[in-house]
């Protein structure tokens, strides 16, 4: 696994994306959603994708189960980024959590929502060795939320 890792979405996931972003910006969370708000790096311009906000032991994160996404090249290089639920909006920064803090992320992360992204993740579940966890997790961007 490499820190270059992604999986760009087919006609199928876009589409189901913008179903829950709808939902999302309607005030309607499916199973965690918000929508992200970061600006694009070269355009500038505020670039929205729903995701998955994960609490975890009394923290939020953010993780991206396609690896090297736009989003997440787009938060580095912002540095900040708003998620909304309806017309609630929570600006925040981040902490990118190096490799070896993401195994226990990463098991919440398959525990909560596998059905949905357990594809991404090569078969690696909930219930993987903590090694198996730590050899996947440079391909897997993490993001502790933080108050902006």
């Amino acid at each position: 696994m490499t820190a270059t890792r992604y999986l760009e979405p087919g006609l199928a996931t876009r589409v189901s994306n913008k179903m829950v972003q709808q939902l999302t910006k309607l005030g309607v969370s499916v199973w965690g959603s918000r929508v992200l708000m970061v600006r694009g790096r070269k355009s500038g311009a505020v670039r929205e994708v729903p995701v998955n906000l994960l609490p975890f032991e009394g923290k939020q994160f953010l993780v991206a189960p396609r690896g090297e996404t736009q989003w997440v090249r787009n938060l580095r290089v912002a540095g900040e980024g708003q998620l909304r639920v309806g017309n609630r909006v929570q600006a925040f920064t981040y902490r990118e959590l190096p490799d070896d803090e993401k195994p226990a992320v990463l098991r919440s992360y398959l525990k909560r929502w596998k059905f949905e992204v357990g594809v991404f993740f090569d078969g690696v579940d909930a219930d993987a060795p903590e090694a198996k966890l730590r050899d996947i997790a440079p391909g897997y961007p993490v993001f502790e939320i933080l108050a902006a």
